[in-house]
């Protein structure tokens, strides 16, 4: 039995505090954890802007994902908030500073999803080196091909890795027992080398990294950091692989990168535009264009969402907000 209270269309929260409106997709853990602790629970993973909007002044905590944005003017009316919980790592979609200046904790649980994160792009970097996804393709055609589809061994190469926070880390972790040389970029944190891990600079992984793999949050900073000058400066004909934001590689130097071998293959769980029904011819033709390839791997952003880190987010983000 579903124990969430969904919002009826139209309804109007009552006017005290204590109450939790869930604004995505969450597993009965977090409802019952908040129950317990006396909270009056509302869940709609629908629930649009307007509406959240409406009915804001009344909440005192939010629990977020992906689809809405939470900034100031959302903010200003949220006279009773004191905490947003974001089930996951992103929090772009937060004002965060402004949040803060309210007095509104804002929390996120990157540690809850981060080693199904990991797990997911190792197997999109093993189907990628060993041609599995296009060899049963081939297969499906009546075409049964086996020098072609030769596989690379991850064992031995060298893994670059850009942000080395929780899910970089991770990456690394799960990587050890392939023994690959790990070059970690992340120009915020240092002093965490060790064993196959070594600190390195930007300009360093490009030219030394067999597989390069993204793992920073989208700030104006990483905005299309994988551009036509990254993808130029990579010496060693890399596998690519995003599992951070969208945004962070430009599409457009992404396929010219494909096209012009300066990459060997790509492996996506985000694309820069998620809404498929939005699409512009131009990003309908270059989603078409990806999906053509033997040596491109998209998944629909589902690394961090595997039935283990489901409940563990949750329960990461609440322990993390002393609930």
């Amino acid at each position: 039995m579903n124990a969430i209270t969904p919002i009826e269309p139209g309804a109007t929260l009552p006017e005290t505090t204590g109450i939790v409106i869930i604004t995505g997709r969450a597993p009965d853990y977090l409802t019952e954890r908040l129950r317990e602790k006396g909270y009056e629970v509302f869940y709609d993973q629908e629930i649009s802007y307007e509406s959240l909007s409406e009915r804001i002044a009344s909440v005192e905590g939010l629990i977020v994902t992906t689809r809405l944005k939470i900034n100031k003017a959302l903010l200003h009316k949220a006279v009773n908030l004191k905490w947003i919980g974001r089930l996951g790592s992103g929090m772009e979609l937060i004002d965060v500073p402004f949040a803060e200046s309210l007095g509104i904790t804002c929390v996120s649980s990157p540690e809850g999803n981060r080693n199904a994160v990991a797990e997911h792009e190792l197997g999109m970097l093993l189907n990628l080196m060993n041609r599995q996804s296009g060899s049963m393709n081939e297969i499906r055609q009546g075409k049964w091909i086996r020098t072609e589809n030769t596989g690379i061994e991850l064992h031995g190469k060298t893994v670059g890795i850009i942000g080395f926070g929780n899910t970089g880390s991770s990456l690394a972790r799960i990587l050890s027992s392939f023994n690959t040389p790990i070059l970690a970029y992340d120009k915020y944190r240092s002093g965490f080398a060790g064993g196959l891990v070594q600190e390195a600079s930007l300009e360093q992984l490009c030219r030394h990294a067999q597989v390069v793999s993204f793992h920073v949050p989208l700030t104006a900073e990483t905005l299309h950091m994988a551009n036509d000058d990254f993808f130029g400066a990579l010496e060693q004909h890399p596998f690519f692989l995003n599992t951070s934001r969208g945004k962070v590689h430009d599409t457009a130097a992404l396929i010219r990168a494909l096209q012009e071998g300066k990459i060997a293959g790509a492996a996506l769980d985000v694309l820069e535009n998620e809404r498929l029904d939005t699409y512009s011819a131009e990003e309908r033709a270059q989603l078409n264009w990806l999906l053509s390839q033997e040596n491109v791997v998209i998944t629909p952003h589902i690394a961090g969402y595997s039935q283990e880190s489901f409940v563990s987010m949750a329960r990461v983000t609440l322990d993390k907000l002393g609930i």
